[in-house]
């Protein structure tokens, strides 16, 4: 087992949801954004918050995770709302990514930059033309307020760093934004984040 799916494991094995049971509202916001009723791949889905409101809203649905404990909770999430995900258990920086889909949500799955910068590059190839990345996450000032996410300033993006990652794509929504996190215990309070849209 890795170190990162063992930190995943733990973080997700307690009692209730970490991150809250409700998607992140940028997510909510910008949904109609993604193709209709498309394939859509969750990465760093957790413990399915995000993919069950994706799936809610008629997309299909395939949540990445290194953690199967996170993984268990999204599809029991799933199943007590009464809507269906596919889950994939592997680490990102070795497992396949599906061919195909019509988008890719990231939220809040922060990975060291090279890392970061070789999935994203990977999700833009194995999308279609039209195909859709959304990205929500802590960017650098992100530090300064301690609300959640990494202390380390590689793994958090700035809008740059994500218009490198997707360059060549359409940019439907980019900014830089500082506003109230509140989902789960983990991620609450005043927060510096990104958030990008890029249509291939």
């Amino acid at each position: 087992m890795s170190d990162v799916q063992q930190q995943w494991d733990a973080r997700f094995g307690v009692e209730g949801f970490a991150y809250g049971r409700e998607p992140n509202e940028l997510l909510a916001e910008s949904a109609g954004l993604l193709p209709a009723g498309g394939h859509v791949v969750s990465l760093g889905e957790g413990e399915g918050r995000n993919a069950v409101f994706l799936a809610s809203r008629g997309f299909r649905v395939t949540a990445m995770d290194a953690s199967e404990v996170g993984l268990a909770k999204a599809r029991a999430l799933a199943s007590e709302r009464g809507v269906a995900i596919e889950t994939v258990h592997g680490d990102l920086a070795t497992v396949a990514l599906p061919q195909g889909a019509d988008a890719f949500v990231s939220i809040f799955c922060h990975m060291p930059s090279a890392l970061r910068h070789e999935v994203h590059r990977r999700a833009w190839a194995s999308l279609g033309k039209g195909g859709v990345v959304l990205v929500v996450a802590y960017r650098p000032e992100q530090i300064a307020f301690g609300t959640g996410g990494p202390k380390d300033r590689d793994m958090l993006p700035s809008l740059a760093d994500l218009r490198a990652d997707f360059e060549g794509g359409e940019e439907l929504v980019g900014a830089e934004l500082e506003r109230d996190v509140v989902e789960g215990r983990l991620h609450t309070g005043r927060a510096a984040v990104v958030h990008a849209v890029f249509r291939k």
